[in-house]
This record gives structure tokens, sequence and C-alpha cells, in this order.
């Protein structure tokens, strides 16, 4: 027996919280009859809907995804956009990303029909590191960069404790290129930050989630993360 939430989540409907609010809004059925409370347990002979489509249980998947500069991180876009899943043309399984990049943001977006594994790699209680090389406007002092890593506050909160290092600056040009550390992920957060000290991004790129990086991938590439990465993952949830 497991959680109704937990079982629609496995099967990349969406995530666990997503879930919640599905059953809560009367969208799930459970053998024909409408399922309101949260926690409710099913069998795997149960027959599951959600919005009336019959959940089909899919095999978990798991990519890494160099996403380019001018793609929306979602599985489609009312505007016409290009979106992540159109680099996926070939693949069966109903993907999604794992959080989100900005569309001027390039750089590791983790793709998956596992909303489960989803939940935990975007929930701010697990410390997941992502890195960032951001090239910003003007060179940031050393003040200003204390105020990175102790925190800046934003209209949504203060964020937490980063790590920067400066890379680079040019002076002639009037920019400098800074390497960020964040396990949040507020909307914009990296940018928003940046402008927050008055040094805004000219131009943003994800380097690292976790342990994980772009290795030899170009932008639009991808390859399946490995089962022991997989499991690296999840042994950084469970030590978080």
């Amino acid at each position: 027996m497991e959680r109704l939430q937990k079982v629609i989540a496995q099967a990349g409907v969406a995530s666990r919280r997503k879930a919640e609010e599905l059953i809560a809004s009367g969208k799930v059925k459970v053998n024909g009859q409408v399922v309101l409370e949260l926690g409710t347990k099913v069998k795997p002979s149960d027959q599951i809907e959600v919005n009336g489509i019959p959940l089909e249980k899919e095999e978990p998947v798991y990519f890494l995804f160099y996403k380019p500069r001018g793609v929306i991180s979602s599985v489609k876009d009312d505007k016409g956009r290009k979106v992540v899943t159109d680099f996926f043309p070939e693949l069966k399984e109903r993907i999604f990303p794992v959080g989100r990049l900005d569309y001027d943001t390039s750089g590791i977006l983790l793709m998956t029909n596992d909303g489960e594994f989803t939940n935990q790699m975007t929930h701010p209680r697990y410390h997941i590191p992502k890195t960032y090389i951001a090239k910003v406007k003007g060179i940031p002092s050393k003040t200003e960069i204390a105020q990175l890593q102790k925190g800046v506050k934003l209209e949504d909160g203060m964020t937490a404790p980063a790590k920067v290092k400066m890379l680079s600056f040019d002076k002639r040009k009037n920019s400098s290129i800074l390497e960020l550390t964040i396990h949040e992920g507020k909307n914009r957060q990296v940018r928003r930050m940046f402008e927050a000290i008055g040094h805004p991004v000219l131009k943003l790129k994800r380097e690292r989630f976790a342990f994980l990086t772009l290795d030899d991938l170009s932008p639009g590439d991808s390859r399946e993360l490995t089962p022991h990465e997989v499991k690296q993952l999840r042994n950084l949830i469970q030590n978080g």
C-alpha cells in the first residue's frame, strides 16, 4: 500500500505537492470514486485517474540536459516558444524539468518523469548546491561580495548564505565574472541577488548541480544519468 499522492508523483504526472493539490481539488479518482483525503493509501491493482486520464506507471528515467539560452523550462509554452522537451522528440516517457532555468539562462537542467525525485531535488531543506557562472555589469567590491555571501534581502525574503568567488574582471569593459553557489531556488534568484548589490547580470550559466557537471556537452545536448549518479543524488537527500 502506498499513499495516493506518492503514486501519482512516481508515475510522472506531477510532484507530490502538486499531486496533493489535484487530490484536494477533486481531480483524482480511485476505482471510479473521487478521493479528497490526503494520505489515502492505494494498492497496485487500484485504478487511478487524474483529470479523467488513467494513470500509467512509467519506468523512471533521468537525464542531464544542457539547456541553451532562449528556451523555456517547461513542457509547453502558450506563446509557441521553444521548450526543453522539444530536445527529446524520440522519448516515449513524459518527462519534465527538475526546477527551472530562466529563458536567458543556460546550463545544467535535470529532466525526469519521477515527480517524487523532482520534489526532493528542488526542496530547499535538502540543500542541494547549484553553482552558477555570472557575467555582471561593473566590478563588485569586497563589501558587496560579502553581502552575497551573508545573504541579501529580496522582496520575498532574505537569501541563504552563498559561496561567491571572483573569477576575473575587465576594467575597460566594466564587467566581471563570478562563481556563485546557492542551494535555494527562488524565482530568478541569482539575477535578483546581483541586482540587489547594484551589478545586474549580463550573462548567466549554471555550471554544476550537486556533483554533476556539463562535461563535454554542448547547448542542446543531453545524456542519461547513470544508476550510480541517481543513487548519489538520493544519498544527498538522505544525508541532507
